[in-house]
């Protein structure tokens, strides 16, 4: 039945449409019922995993399904062949032009060729997509039942092959595998009893034997066709384009093939020719992935090679591309070569790992080694260019670089050329890497350019000997340089480790970044501070102590950052606190070119859930009413959670950090007066408006207990077959929902079994039942997460007093034995729950243990019913005070992870601090995805901050502000405009972004310089830095005084000379105190 129910679905599927069958329609047909078919092979495969034992049941599945699987894709393929043969029959025939009557035998000479040869007909690159699609289909399958088998029945997977290995005799004579298996005169206790696993046995394969040759031939032409016009297509749009610059498109939706790739090495844009080429090799690569027999490993073998002919086009041309720059095409085209390369080298790879299952040597080992060597030489060359523009072409001013100018730079209202068109690179250059190139990859490139052109900066600034009038051009080159590097640092820094502390061995770009900014922070001191300040500290460290200070580690490697008078505020307070900011947190998570889980999760969680307070301050909270509703199945499989509930389910999977859910949600909860709402949470809210995060709580709280209820209706239905075994055997159990669609015309009134029950036998059923729920309690609140128990440790202190039911077991075993007496109160609830079919005498006797528990829990408005006394007694006289001791129990567990929590507060408060290391937040972040949705969750959160930056930034900022006094009536932005393209960078954006406080001298010319800390720091220099630092500055105080002496000599010639006095003595007087 179940084999012909099989043929029949495939049957319909290929044939309901009209037309004679062709690949397409084969395609649309097994797309549509195989998803049927594993359903039902899953749901088979429950029904026999209980009646049957495993091996029966794998042949059932493989001979009720598999088999007649493959027999009916063997005809259809069969057919399918046919038809193809004979359509390129008649190609030929009309190609040759032959006669009509030739024409009218051409079917049956067709006919009889494709049975002798089978397999000599062409296919379309259509057509072979079709087929890819199958084959997809089928592994698919495969994959699906391989899982149903293991988890199911626990069996081993697929085996790939019979095994024909070499066995022995007991005797120790040799046997080849099955040829002397099957041969009468080897007795059955001679042979080796080995016992091979039962596995399944899916022959889809089988049914492309007779394409494989076919299939191997066309797929060369196909691969080389399209490869050819695509690349042919992309020529001439460069030819007949005005610019050279490459067509990039977004690689935002990784295709399947890729998603092995993590997300930090993922290309962000590349070339439109070869995403292309790869689409369409991703299309057909299920061909090679289905050949592991031997008779297909030929359409892998042509897959294969043709791959790799593609792989050395595109790789020539994307070399031209290269050497365009910069001579014809401008320098974005390195860049999106060198994505490119990457994103083709990432596929590669995964093609090889894909196939290593059938193969034991790499496939594609040429073309990948290619493509890495052709990745590194570009990556160097990006780096090389970018930091020559800087050295030979930006940096070379030499308006602004005439130093023994004795005139100011435009007036000393603007700093030099060449560091202002210095910063417009590098923030263009930003741009471009974080929009184009692989995450990674763009931050080495940024921080090698940055500290290479720093280095030269730094050499060229130490090497300046300014005249007095262009000393303010040094200090404000200096400081606008600083400016500028303290705002990439946000962006080449991975972590809050890496920004604050870092080590030479383990950040050593990071840490030159710092030392070159140091040595220029030194030029600015030694070379602008005012004399008295230069001449006090030399003279306070003069004679026998100046040998001894010097030392290269005699400042902090982040100095520089806190001298700056104008420092950002997103920075810490000095160089020793070993804690970010909130705001710099905030700008070193949105600084990063893509999401960084980590350093997100970091961020939820600092400075006690900070910036989770401010957003959930700031969200609308939203309520959904009775009619909005939906039923408990909805409420738990919900696919769009709000900001609320992905806030909630984020921290409630933090199990390392249990006070972040209660601190986070404490104000929210106050707020909308959400506490003693925790006292009576119901299962269901109909009727009733229900708040988002006791929604949350009440679903985790269900799922925890669904255990406990469903052991308990498993109790009754045993307890129903073993009280009444033999009154009614044969029950069937109409469900009270079918027995409501009966008419009331009908008069049908159900078949009731008569039920020899007792009061004793109630009382016994009752006993054991509420034993469970009591026994259970513990081990549940065990396993809740230690956030949710620490929110209910908070929630029972800040509730009213009135509760006084909560003192004998706590605010946690009160709702959770709540919801279990409104699961058994509610039969349908408990129904949906567990999935069983209760009938109306379990309903009632379901709910008589409500009433138990209830009057456990002095819940009851009214005195205990004497049945319950029966069943309370009956517990206590077989276990005094046991149920008083398990609901301590229970009541410990629950408030233990409270009290550890504050302790851990108190602890912080004496100076010990717990702060999140690297490692735990690491942890967390993999528990939280590896739950379902939870890297979702983390990635809504990321686009609802960068979509509120600025409106987050100016909450961070009143964060001393008393909580009270900060309010906004602004409302978050929670949705994205889809997926919008990157603007094209802006020049005239950053320079109004920047240039009042970078580029602006008057401003820095007000600044009030700590010199006396600068110079100071200036000590720990190299002694001949020092020294030559030094030199220039009294060189420039020479300069200055003999300006001033000529300019005085000039006036005093000027009035000489007209009041026609000689000068000639005075002139040698002058010469001479020049010299």
């Amino acid at each position: 039945m179940q084999s012909k129910m099989v043929r029949d679905l495939l049957q319909n599927c290929v044939l309901s449409s009209c037309g004679e069958t062709n690949f397409d329609k084969v395609v649309h047909g097994y797309q549509s019922s195989i998803p049927t078919l594993c359903t039902i092979i899953k749901e088979d495969f429950y029904i026999l995993s209980g009646t049957m034992d495993p091996s029966s049941s794998l042949k059932f599945i493989s001979e009720t399904y598999l088999d007649t699987i493959t027999e009916e894709i063997t005809v259809l393929l069969e057919r399918l062949c046919e038809l193809q043969f004979k359509e390129n029959a008649l190609h030929i025939v009309k190609a040759n032009k032959i006669s009509k009557k030739h024409r009218r035998t051409v079917h049956a000479v067709a006919s009889q060729e494709y049975h002798k040869k089978g397999r000599n007909f062409c296919l379309t690159l259509y057509q072979l997509k079709c087929l890819s699609q199958l084959i997809k289909l089928f592994l698919f399958m495969e994959e699906k039942v391989e899982e149903l088998c293991a988890e199911i029945l626990l069996m081993p997977l697929f085996t790939e092959k019979n095994v024909q290995g070499v066995l022995k005799k007991a005797s120790g004579e040799l046997l080849i595998g099955e040829t002397r298996a099957n041969e009468a005169s080897v007795l059955p206790e001679q042979l080796l009893q080995v016992k091979e696993p039962i596995s399944l046995n899916f022959g889809w394969r089988n049914a492309f034997k007779d394409l494989s040759s076919s299939v191997a031939h066309c797929i060369t032409i196909a691969i080389q066709d399209f490869s050819t016009k695509i690349l042919q297509h992309e020529r001439q749009e460069q030819s007949s384009a005005a610019g050279y610059a490459m067509s990039l498109v977004n690689n935002q939706q990784i295709r399947e093939s890729c998603r092995a790739v993590q997300q930090e090495e993922q290309p962000k844009r590349i070339a439109k020719f070869c995403s292309d080429i790869m689409g369409e090799l991703d299309t057909l690569l299920p061909l090679a992935l289905a050949c592991r027999d031997d008779s297909l490993q030929e359409i892998r073998a042509n897959f294969v090679e043709a791959c790799s002919k593609v792989a050395t086009a595109v790789l020539a041309r994307l070399e031209e591309k290269s050497e365009d720059v910069p001579s014809k095409a401008p320098l974005q085209n390195l860049y999106a070569a060198l994505s490119t390369a990457i994103y083709v080298y990432q596929h590669f790879t995964t093609y090889s790992n894909l196939m290593r299952e059938s193969s034991k040597k790499p496939l594609f080992l040429v073309p990948v080694q290619q493509y890495q060597k052709f990745i590194d030489v570009l990556q160097f060359q990006v780096t090389n260019y970018c930091v020559r523009v800087c050295a030979t072409s930006i940096l070379q001013d030499a308006e602004s670089h005439h130093w023994d100018d004795y005139k100011a730079f435009y007036e000393g209202e603007r700093c030099s050329f060449s560091v202002q068109m210095w910063h417009y690179f590098c923030c263009s250059l930003h741009h471009d890497l974080w929009t184009i190139l692989p995450p990674k990859l763009a931050k080495e490139i940024l921080t090698d350019v940055l500290e290479q052109s720093l280095d030269v900066l730094s050499s060229r600034y130490s090497q300046a000997c300014p005249s007095y009038k262009r000393t303010p051009q040094i200090r404000i080159d200096i400081a606008a340089i600083l400016m500028s590097t303290e705002n990439m640092l946000w962006s080449v820094c991975s972590s809050v480790q890496e920004f604050l502390n870092p080590h030479e061995d383990r950040d050593l770009k990071i840490y030159k970044i710092h030392s070159h900014c140091n040595n220029m922070l030194s030029v600015l001191a030694i070379l602008t501070s005012p004399l008295k300040n230069l001449y006090e500290t030399l003279v306070n460290n003069s004679g026998e102590h100046l040998p001894h200070v010097f030392s290269k580690g005699f400042y902090h490697p982040l100095h520089w950052l806190f001298c700056i008078p104008s420092s950002s505020p997103s920075l810490p307070k000095s160089p020793s606190v070993r804690e970010m900011a909130a705001q710099g947190q905030l700008k070193l998570l949105l600084s990063q070119p893509y999401c960084n889980l980590n350093l997100l999760l970091e961020t939820l969680l600092y400075h006690d859930c900070l910036l989770v307070r401010i957003l959930l301050k700031s969200s609308r909270s939203e309520v959904f009413t009775g009619e909005e509703q939906s039923s408990l199945l909805d409420e738990i499989n919900n696919k769009e959670p709000t900001l609320i509930e992905t806030i909630f389910t984020i921290l409630a999977d933090c199990i390392l950090s249990p006070k972040s859910l209660g601190i986070a949600f404490e104000a929210y909860m106050e707020k909308e007066q959400l506490w003693d709402s925790l006292y009576n949470m119901t299962v269901s809210s109909c009727g009733k408006s229900e708040p988002e995060v006791i929604r949350c709580l009440k679903l985790i709280l269900i799922n925890s207990v669904k255990g406990i209820v469903k052991q308990i209706v498993s109790l009754m239905h045993s307890w129903e077959a073993t009280e009444n075994y033999g009154t009614y055997q044969h029950k069937q159990i109409v469900p009270e929902s079918l027995l409501k669609t009966v008419p009331r015309e009908w008069n049908y009134t159900p078949r009731e079994m008569k039920r020899k029950e007792s009061g004793k036998c109630f009382t016994r059923l009752a006993a054991q039942a509420v034993s469970i729920v009591i026994s259970k309690l513990p081990t549940v609140i065990a396993c809740l997460p230690p956030p949710i128990k620490y929110f209910f440790f908070l929630a029972e202190r800040k509730m009213s007093r009135n509760f006084s039911e909560l003192k004998k077991a706590g605010l946690l075993v009160w709702n959770l034995i709540v919801i279990i007496c409104r699961i058994f109160e509610d039969g349908n609830t408990a129904e949906l729950l567990t999935g069983a079919t209760l009938d109306r005498w379990s309903k009632e006797k379901l709910s008589l243990v409500r009433v138990c528990l209830e009057s456990i829990m002095g819940k009851q408005k009214t005195g205990p019913k004497q049945v319950t006394q029966k069943v309370i007694q009956s517990i206590e006289q077989q276990r005094p005070n046991w149920i008083e001791s398990q609901l301590l129990k229970a009541r410990k567990l629950s408030t233990d992870c409270g009290s550890d929590a504050i302790e851990g507060a108190a602890l912080e408060q004496e100076g010990i601090a717990f702060g999140f290391t690297e490692q735990k937040i690491n942890m967390m972040v993999l528990d939280i995805c590896h739950k379902p949705g939870g890297s979702e969750y983390l990635r809504q959160i990321y686009h609802i901050i960068r979509l509120n930056e600025q409106y987050l930034n100016d909450q961070l900022s009143c964060e001393n502000s008393p909580e009270e006094n900060v309010t906004s009536n602004q409302s978050l932005l929670l949705t994205l405009k889809g997926r919008e393209e990157q603007a094209v960078f802006n020049p005239f954006q950053v320079h109004s972004q920047s240039c009042a406080k970078v580029f602006n001298q008057s401003t820095i010319t007000e600044w009030n310089w700590d010199w006396s800390d600068l110079l100071s720091s200036c000590l720990g220099l190299d002694q001949m830095t020092f020294r030559v630092l030094l030199a220039h500055r009294m060189r420039m105080i020479v300069d200055k005084v003999i300006f001033l002496i000529e300019r005085k000599y000039s006036v005093f010639q000027h009035v000489v000379s007209m009041n026609g006095s000689p000068v000639k003595k005075t002139e040698q007087h002058i010469i001479s105190s020049k010299r």
